[in-house]
C-alpha cells in the first residue's frame, strides 16, 4: 500500500446564498491553483447581518491535499 502525505490549507468561503454555495465558492477557487484536492472540514461557520436580514455567509474550511510522490 503506498503511503500518503497530505498538505493542509486554511480557506475562508464567502456566499450571499447559502453555507453550501461558500463551501463550493472556497473549493472550487482552490482547485483552480491547488492540485489533488481530497477532502475538507468545516471548522466555522459564521455571517453578516444587515438590517435584521443574513447578508453574507462565511464558512472557514481546512482543505487537504495529497502531495506528490
Amino acid at each position: 500500500m503506498q503511503e500518503k502525505t497530505y498538505k493542509l490549507i486554511e480557506l475562508v468561503g464567502v456566499s450571499a446564498t447559502s453555507i453550501e454555495d461558500a463551501v463550493q465558492n472556497a473549493i472550487g477557487r482552490a482547485t483552480q491553483t491547488s492540485k489533488n484536492l481530497d477532502w475538507f472540514e468545516i471548522v466555522e461557520t459564521r455571517g453578516l447581518i444587515q438590517e435584521g436580514k443574513i447578508n453574507q455567509f462565511q464558512v472557514k474550511l481546512k482543505v487537504g491535499f495529497r502531495l506528490a510522490a
